[in-house]
């Protein structure tokens, strides 16, 4: 049985690896579990914990302790049946969250019928973030629990001479400005004061609906 709070990785493959190499760099304590010797040998010296098994078996699962975890990501490659079956064990071994990649749409819909309670599809994801970088300029990032939502960077030219309490943007325009760099600074002020005063060209580092700041931009 597994003790703490610990984050489970099913399949060490790039996208795997990388995750829980991600994690454990943000302080994360990390399992992962792998059928391939390598792939084990790779992620032993970075994970907390690494097993040599297959994870195609729900009594492996279990004897491993991958139900005592509250959040499961599964990354096995393009095996739709194996990520599908992975899964639906998974939710019935009482993990109360289990994320998995896809490789397509289609594959997606399948493992949501089968429990899964977030898709990850990294190829729309990346070139959706990308198309935004370049279409939408200051474009930061979606937030996951809200498509609508995102960060983005305003630079400053009409609120040029007011500080942030007089633009009171949270009430006229519901979003939230969580950072400043001054235009003649290097380093972002974060969770700004009310009474910052703001020159032109300063920059802003916004939260809100795509919507609401593009309007802003434009």
């Amino acid at each position: 049985m597994m003790s703490g709070c610990v984050l489970g990785v099913i399949g060490l493959g790039k996208f795997g690896f990388k995750l829980g190499q991600t994690l454990i760099n943000l302080g994360e304590k990390v399992v992962g579990i792998d059928s391939d010797p390598e792939k084990v040998k790779r992620a032993q010296n970075v994970f907390t914990q690494v097993y040599l098994a297959d994870s195609s078996q729900k009594e492996v699962l279990n004897q491993l302790g991958f139900s005592d975890l509250l959040h499961v990501l599964i990354s096995v490659g393009d095996s739709v049946a194996a990520s599908s079956m992975i899964t639906m064990y998974l939710k019935e071994l009482g993990v109360p969250k289990v994320w998995v990649k896809a490789v397509n749409t289609d594959h997606g819909k399948l493992l949501r019928k089968v429990g899964a309670d977030e898709v990850i599809i990294p190829e729309h994801m990346a070139a959706q973030q990308l198309a935004n970088r370049i279409a939408k300029p200051g474009f930061i990032e979606y937030l996951p629990f809200d498509r609508n939502m995102v960060i983005r960077e305003l630079v400053v030219h009409r609120w040029a001479g007011s500080t942030l309490k007089q633009l009171d943007v949270a009430n006229r325009f519901d979003i939230q400005i969580i950072a400043v760099k001054k235009q003649k600074g290097d380093t972002f002020q974060f969770i700004p004061r009310g009474d910052t005063l703001l020159d032109r060209d300063d920059l802003l580092v916004a939260i809100g609906k795509s919507e609401t700041l593009d309007k802003l931009v434009s």
